[in-house]
């Protein structure tokens, strides 16, 4: 694998950039610079060849056949189980369930778990920074259960503010779901203080990993959360790739999800009992070429090492903060690099993000300009959509300084 360490356990940005194809692109005569990682990453070639050899090789149904394809493909698919639990740190494969990433896994708790535990005057414990993903679900569920939602406010410079933690906290919360990293400010929550707080109150506790897993060493025994949710598009893996982390009490305890194959163990006429977990929520044919390429792509981010990876976070968001601050950049979220990732949005001068955006892609520059499915948090700070740049393993701190050389041409065409 062409990827190496420093001597100062820095990551070799270039050497990872040759890596990743379509870093070779163009936009126009200028050459791509992709700050929109937050969205979803760039694959290196070693994880497009695995799902290409997949189908090129060894193409056939998991758990389906006794020929030499099918027993090949089911090993290849449970090899990716097991890898995605180490990387997490969990000591048993069969705590994975395979989805197709973050959104899908919220729902599968919120179906199989809320709907069948959650009770009239209950309540789930959210926080404002959340992605859509992780209040729509509990909306529904909330809906059909009787259940009550409560929120974490936030704080003006973009941290939650627990200082009332303790009234909205109570014996009547069964689930708290919080976002491991804000997509839209970047904030690290204090993740294992929550989860202890949930737990001491008898609540569950679920974090959203879209955005904590791909950027920061995650242990989920260490940090004792009940569920985690991955999304394998924005940690190198294949679209459609990711899972769920459940303790096994769990998910032995939850109905199943989908109805279909593969999940039950017998049908009759009028009942049917279900395979043992994690199969018992995997129906019918999983999206198994991708997850084997999730597996490569966990290979690639355990030879760069994730504390190499969070340490370039760190110090490519330091770069940002700093530069987007001197051409006069409104930051929304956290301002210190330790406490954040390196999601950021902003607004430049008067110029409405769209706009931005367009300026910006004209240069070759690739951001995201929106609500970031943060609706919650755009109305929290009085705008209707943020720019944002996002950056990973690929990024440079020249690309950083490209994007700000490139607002100055905005604000020329744009602003007042």
């Amino acid at each position: 694998m062409s990827v190496t360490r420093e001597r100062s356990g820095a990551l070799d940005v270039a050497r990872i950039r040759a890596d990743f194809p379509v870093l070779e692109r163009t936009v126009g005569d200028k050459p791509l610079i992709y700050l929109d990682s937050a969205a979803t990453s760039q694959k290196p070639r070693q994880v497009i060849q695995a799902e290409a050899d997949f189908y090129a090789h060894h193409n056939a149904n998991a758990h389906r056949g006794i020929y030499l394809l099918a027993e090949e493909a089911t090993a290849m698919y449970e090899e990716a189980r097991a890898k995605l639990a180490r990387f997490i740190g969990s000591p048993d494969p069969a705590t994975i369930v395979f989805t197709r990433g973050t959104t899908e896994s919220t729902n599968l708790v919120a179906y199989a778990w809320a709907r069948r535990e959650l009770r009239e005057g209950d309540e789930i414990l959210l926080t404002e920074m959340e992605h859509h993903s992780n209040i729509v679900p509990w909306q529904l569920a909330a809906r059909d259960t009787g259940a009550v939602l409560r929120y974490i406010p936030l704080t003006d410079d973009g941290l939650l503010d627990l200082s009332e933690l303790e009234t909205l906290l109570t014996e009547r919360t069964r689930l708290l779901a919080v976002t491991g990293m804000s997509n839209s400010l970047g904030t690290l929550p204090p993740i294992k203080e929550l989860v202890e707080a949930a737990h001491a109150v008898g609540a569950l506790a679920l974090v959203d990993g879209a955005q904590l897993v791909p950027h920061v060493p995650v242990d989920v025994t260490e940090l004792d959360c009940d569920f985690l949710t991955i999304s394998g598009h924005k940690m190198l893996g294949p679209t459609a790739s990711g899972g769920l982390y459940a303790k096994r009490e769990l998910l032995e305890r939850m109905d199943p999800f989908l109805g279909g194959g593969h999940m039950i163990e017998e049908v009759f006429h009028d009942r049917s009992t279900w395979n043992e977990v994690p199969f018992k929520f995997e129906a019918g044919t999983m999206n198994i070429a991708q997850e084997i390429g999730l597996g490569a792509a966990i290979d690639y981010l355990e030879a760069l090492g994730m504390d190499n990876v969070r340490a370039h976070e760190v110090h490519i968001t330091e770069h940002a903060l700093r530069r987007l601050q001197e051409v006069g950049a409104r930051i929304f979220g956290p301002l210190d690099a330790e406490v954040r990732g390196g999601a950021i949005s902003f607004w430049y001068k008067d110029v409405h993000p769209h706009d931005l955006a367009t300026i910006l892609n004209e240069e070759g520059i690739a951001i995201r300009a929106g609500h970031h499915c943060s609706q919650l948090v755009m109305r929290r700070y009085g705008v209707p959509a943020t720019a944002r740049a996002s950056f990973y393993v690929y990024n440079t701190d020249d690309e950083v300084d490209a994007l700000v050389e490139a607002l100055a041409k905005a604000g020329d065409v744009f602003g007042s």
